[in-house]
């Protein structure tokens, strides 16, 4: 196993340089200008209710395991949404502009299909039967990238982390959403296979188990990855870094329209819509660019 500088399951100090995250790694392959649009220009974009319904549900999941395992209840969990709410509300005023006011009837619709979200998980499995090591646990590793000075450093945020006594790792994350079909479960397993890359390269041990759980339709899907497959894929990794740097001197980053333009917050200034981008401001220094993935956790929270 190669012999990677680790940075890794702590906060880092001083000046931070460009990361890849789950998320980004997916923008960029899907179309390199809405990475651009979101890692390098960080142009704000407005989240749906579907969106910030999986930001409140996926902060109930967190506090509840941080509850003995005797409490974690049903109906604690339930009481949990309206605080989490509130929470998230604290720390972006903005999405108020979501609701016509507390009193909207809409909003208390919206906080019940988050409790039935919430109760969906039990569907799936006990949480007083299970004693995570991490919730929101943060990662990062470097990985040495041929012909470039710098490795590409890759961060992300698991939802949980289960550790066996006997030492076998059980990678789990939360979508508020459905179930894929078969045609595209490779796609849901891309974020899994990048959390369990990471944490071999860091803790030198295989992921037994890659775990989603889809609380919408309260389905599941597991995977056992191997290492042979956690090479190649790293290598698709520092193939698409490398790309990103490719482009990244003169902003070279080009769209690549599809059928996921519909949903696209940057039709406006696309050129396959007619738009036009800004002005390219230049690749973030490392000192400037934070975590280059500000909405990492609210995007896999889907």
């Amino acid at each position: 196993m190669a012999a990677d500088t680790v940075v890794a399951e702590q906060e880092t100090t001083g000046r931070r340089r460009p990361a890849l995250s789950p998320s980004r790694a997916a923008d960029f392959k899907q179309c390199p200008l809405l990475y651009r649009f979101r890692a390098v220009d960080r142009i704000p974009e407005t989240p749906s209710r579907v969106q910030v319904r999986g930001t409140v549900v996926h902060s109930v999941l967190e506090q509840l395991f941080a509850l003995p395992p005797e409490q974690r209840e049903p109906d604690a969990a339930r009481e949990m949404v309206a605080p989490a709410w509130h929470d998230v509300l604290a720390a972006s005023p903005e999405l108020a502009a979501l609701f016509d006011g507390p009193a909207d009837p809409e909003l208390g619709t919206w906080l019940e299909s988050a409790r039935a979200l919430v109760d969906a998980y039990f569907a799936l499995e006990d949480p007083r039967r299970v004693q995570p090591e991490a919730c929101e646990l943060r990662l990062e590793v470097e990985l040495p990238t041929a012909g470039m000075a710098d490795p590409v450093l890759l961060r992300g945020y698991v939802d949980r982390l289960d550790v066996a006594p006997t030492g076998e790792i059980r990678v789990i994350d939360y979508k508020t959403g459905s179930a894929p079909r078969e045609v595209f479960e490779a796609k849901a397993l891309f974020q899994m296979k990048f959390y369990a890359l990471v944490l071999l390269r860091t803790r030198g041990v295989l992921p037994r188990r890659l775990q989603l759980l889809y609380l919408a339709d309260q389905q599941s899907l597991n995977y056992s990855p191997d290492e042979a497959e956690l090479d190649r894929f790293e290598r698709t990794l520092t193939a698409i870094w490398t790309a990103i740097l490719r482009a990244a001197p003169t902003g070279d980053f080009r769209p690549s329209p599809g059928k996921l333009c519909e949903w696209c917050d940057h039709q406006e200034r696309c050129p396959s819509f007619g738009g036009t981008p800004p002005p390219y401001p230049g690749w973030p220094e490392p000192d400037s660019a934070g975590d280059l993935e500000r909405d990492a956790r609210e995007q896999d929270a889907q």
